[in-house]
């Protein structure tokens, strides 16, 4: 197999060829993309309208308030299969056909477990998010030069950690019936880094099935007749007519 290496993470793609005339082996199901789980949301609305920049609104305090929820929510909804998530199960932060390496301040990778990363990823955040000096709360507080790329940092890092819930823990989700708030929760993420290009395309494109599902409204339900209405009245076309003599 090839190998393609991009920041922190290894793309394995298959060969054209089939060695020792062997089948390449089929991609593995994704029960994410199954009707009957992607319908379910908690809302039904459109997504973008929670994420456009209001008017009155400083774009810097926007991103931020919203880096932040995001962060809280989907640390919240990672804790929910935490203890399906081990070194045994998940010996490596993968997704799809990407395995997700650690690069630590010095810049040094490391291959470490899905829950170690996880815990890296949500360390990083928080002291990120709680940094005065970079998320400041207080009024006339300037934001750091550095504050978007760091916003990007985090969002890139939440998304491995989105993606790794549906390739991984996708089915514990389904038994604990949280895959509704799993899916409104993906669906608002991808709708905000794509408004304000926080995540590279190139990053996001291994669960561009799933995205662009869920990203879609979902259709409001066709109206109940009412069964106390009245029937419509026939057309004249099927009227009986009384032709004079």
């Amino acid at each position: 197999m090839g190998v393609l290496v991009c920041c922190d993470c290894f793309f394995y793609r298959k060969s054209k060829t089939k060695p020792n005339g062997k089948k390449p082996p089929t991609e593995e199901k994704k029960q994410y993309l199954e009707l009957e789980y992607t319908k379910i949301r908690v809302v039904d609305f459109d997504l973008k309208e929670l994420v456009v920049l209001p008017r009155e609104i400083d774009l810097n305090e926007w991103l931020a308030s919203n880096t932040t929820t995001f962060f809280n929510l989907i640390n919240l909804q990672y804790s929910t299969i935490s203890e399906f998530c081990t070194g045994d199960t998940c010996q490596a932060m993968t997704a799809c056909n990407t395995i997700y390496y650690w690069y630590d301040e010095r810049g040094k990778k490391t291959k470490c477990t899905a829950p170690q990363y996880v815990d890296f990823v949500m360390s990083l955040c928080q002291k990120l998010v709680t940094d005065e000096e970079i998320f400041p709360t207080k009024y006339g507080k300037e934001f750091p030069n550095s504050f978007e790329s760091l916003v990007k940092k985090i969002c890139r890092y939440l998304f491995h950690v989105l993606a790794h819930l549906y390739w991984a823990h996708f089915k514990e989700t389904v038994a604990l019936d949280l895959q509704g708030h799993l899916n409104t929760l993906y669906a608002h993420f991808i709708v905000f880094v794509r408004e304000f290009n926080l995540v590279d395309p190139k990053e996001t494109f291994i669960m561009d099935d799933l995205s662009e599902i869920l990203c879609t409204p979902v259709p409001p339900p066709a109206p109940t007749p009412d069964p106390s209405a009245p029937d419509s009245a026939p057309s004249p076309s099927s009227q009986n007519h009384v032709t004079e003599r």
